[in-house]
């Protein structure tokens, strides 16, 4: 019991749950990047029913934030103040249903796109080359070599901050280029995506013509978030990167690719800060180039340990 006049901390005004919940976890080990602050409370929720449970109890006050893979995701180095919210094997199902797949939230994309081709389906290859989760495919309508989700994408299920429960058709979600139109509030718990009959090895020889497309032309060995750029209209984020002179700039231990320049890597020891100072630093570049300003891809979340890194047009 917390002394008198003391805050009390944040695990103890927390719901009880049937999954995991943890005062004070590092994220860093979590990321891609390999970096980042610790969360004040980590909760993996051991099915959609102890989410949506654990949301309708979670006080109004507490901040909310949704980790899947984090892939794409930058964690500062003060860390996530309120709850993370990690969705893991308990949201990690994959079943087939005819010429569909149903998925939880939290499934990898590559292993949805393997059980489609264990299961003769096409169509969701190019899941295989997104190194992220479904729930987190929907919400940003990822896409890469060919594919986007709202081209297979039938419906969503949903649980929103107040634990109510949601389903959405594809038309519903408005998808534009790497955006979905669920509200902040919404995290995927399940999806259903249309696959293509089709033959076993033929689908499985496109997926391995994408993996090999993809570690020769990504750093996929080297600690990294993915694009870190959207592509602005009518234009590749790489080449005016690449125009701008930022091929091989660092700062730090952060490094903008020699492999492919929309992406930075953590080439050992970087922080957060390293990190997002150098992206920046590149759209400042790009800028003063092109005269266009590049839209971070990369979602950033937490707050830094030392000063806020200042973004272009601030």
């Amino acid at each position: 019991m917390p002394a008198e006049g003391a805050h009390p901390r944040l695990i103890d005004r927390l719901p009880q749950v049937r999954g995991r919940l943890e005062a004070d976890v590092g994220l860093g080990r979590y990321t891609w990047f390999k970096v980042g602050g610790p969360a004040e409370a980590l909760f993996r929720p051991a099915d959609a029913d102890d989410l949506a449970a654990f949301l309708a109890a979670c006080p109004a006050d507490v901040p909310v934030t949704v980790m899947g893979n984090a892939s794409n995701m930058l964690v500062r180095d003060g860390g996530v103040d309120g709850v993370v919210i990690r969705l893991g094997a308990g949201l990690a199902a994959i079943e087939i249903d005819g010429d569909e797949v149903c998925v939880g939230g939290g499934a990898a994309d590559l292993n949805v796109a393997r059980r489609a081709q264990q299961a003769g389906l096409g169509g969701l290859e190019f899941l295989s080359g997104i190194p992220g989760t479904i729930g987190g495919a929907v919400r940003m309508n990822a896409g890469a070599y060919g594919g986007e989700i709202k081209d297979v994408l039938v419906s969503c299920r949903t649980v929103d901050r107040d634990g109510g429960r949601h389903e959405f058709d594809n038309a519903a979600l408005d998808f534009a280029y790497r955006r979905s139109g669920l509200g902040d509030g919404h995290v995927v718990t399940a999806a259903r995506l249309k696959g293509a009959p089709g033959d076993g090895a033929a689908i499985a020889a496109r997926m391995e013509k994408i993996q090999a497309d993809r570690e020769a032309s990504q750093p996929v060995r080297t600690p990294t978030g993915g694009s870190t750029f959207k592509n602005p209209p009518g234009a590749k984020a790489w080449e005016l990167i690449d125009a701008a002179g930022c091929r091989g700039l660092a700062r730090g231990a952060a490094v903008v690719s020699e492999q492919h320049c929309n992406f930075l890597v953590n080439a050992g020891g970087a922080s957060a800060a390293d990190l997002e100072g150098l992206g920046e630093e590149v759209r400042r570049r790009v800028k003063e180039t092109s005269g266009v300003t590049l839209e971070w891809e990369i979602r950033r979340v937490g707050r830094p340990a030392g000063p806020e890194v200042r973004e272009v047009g601030s």
